[in-house]
């Protein structure tokens, strides 16, 4: 079986939404929503993770689901798209998901025993001097199934939003470097919290698919260096269990006079203050599924992909990151 899958940080699509869920139908909203809607429709994806959905009330008289849903009817989807999404996360950003409600299943999976349970406080060593640290995710990862028509499990799905490294408040370098090294260590034991939920999934004989916005690279800063880890890496997994590594969708990103070459995004360095290119969405799939043409809708860079140029100007302007896409196939169904 194969599957077109894609992941996409919309940036803050709960401003699309009136406070009763219902969608913005006037104003610069109701324009990004329409950009969101023609490159959904152009991706014509399977399964699409949402990084800053909608959010969700902890009454449940508003989710993410109940939106993506009214948004899908309002700017005139495919009908058979549907949404889900888990855990209300404590802000205001949702990890959620679209799917094709005609050709699989997809279903809310959390793990329900006191081990490994995104919702709740979690010990890890980040810092390899055999003493834990309490952890909690920010925004609990979702947990989800895929399962052809028929019952088959195609995958385990996990849709990460990993602790942010950005500092957003005025400090001197000397508080920088702590707040750095505090806000890696939470990115590190975030993912290492992910992996080993992977582990079990991959124990019990199920694949894996990890897809997000990570906030991290793989070994591409100075931070990378000076911990002689990077968060992405940790996800991957230990070279001491190849059958359990993850790999990504997409080729190894190169270093250019603009940053690194594919990039989901941009920021302004703190200290510069030029705008480099980054790589920090990620798609990862298990050894047993295999991923074909996986690749960033980067408009500035993929100038021969017709698809991508077609959708431009929506990607220029529908988020401040641009998605990740890919068609993966499981063998075994």
């Amino acid at each position: 079986m194969k599957l077109k899958i894609g992941v996409y940080n919309v940036e803050w699509m709960r401003k699309l939404f009136n406070s009763d869920g219902t969608p913005k139908t006037t104003g610069k909203e109701f324009e990004r929503s329409q950009q969101l809607a023609t490159l959904i429709n152009t991706m014509n994806l399977d399964f699409l993770g949402i990084v800053e959905g909608p959010d969700t009330l902890s009454d449940g008289s508003k989710t993410a689901s109940m939106q993506l849903n009214n948004w899908v009817t309002e700017f005139g989807l495919n009908s058979n798209l549907k949404g889900i999404h888990g855990t209300p996360s404590r802000g205001q950003q949702e990890l959620c998901a679209l799917y094709d409600s005609a050709k699989i299943n997809v279903e809310f999976t959390p793990t329900t025993s006191k081990k490994n349970q995104f919702d709740q406080p979690f010990l890890v060593d980040t810092t390899n001097k055999l003493i834990k640290e309490q952890y909690k995710h920010y925004r609990p990862p979702l947990e989800l199934t895929i399962k052809n028509l028929t019952g088959d499990e195609f995958s385990k799905v996990i849709v990460a939003h990993t602790k942010s490294k950005g500092i957003f408040t005025a400090v001197d370098y000397a508080k920088f470097e702590q707040i750095s090294a505090r806000d890696r260590m939470r990115l590190f034991a975030e993912c290492m919290s992910i992996r080993s939920k992977c582990n079990d999934y991959l124990e019990n004989g199920s694949e894996v698919i990890v897809m997000g916005d990570i906030n991290d690279g793989i070994g591409m800063d100075f931070y990378e260096n000076k911990f002689s880890k990077s968060a992405v890496e940790l996800l991957l997994g230990d070279v001491w269990e190849p059958n359990k590594i993850l790999t990504s969708i997409i080729t190894k990103p190169k270093w250019t006079s603009y940053g690194w070459k594919p990039s989901s995004s941009k920021f302004k360095d703190r200290i510069t203050e030029d705008r480099v290119n980054v790589l920090i969405d990620h798609v990862l799939v298990s050894k047993s599924l295999t991923s074909l043409n996986g690749k960033v809708w980067n408009p500035y860079e993929q100038k021969d992909d017709l698809d991508i140029q077609s959708v431009k100007q929506e990607l220029k302007f529908a988020s401040d990151h641009f998605p990740l896409t890919s068609e993966i196939e499981n063998p075994n169904i």
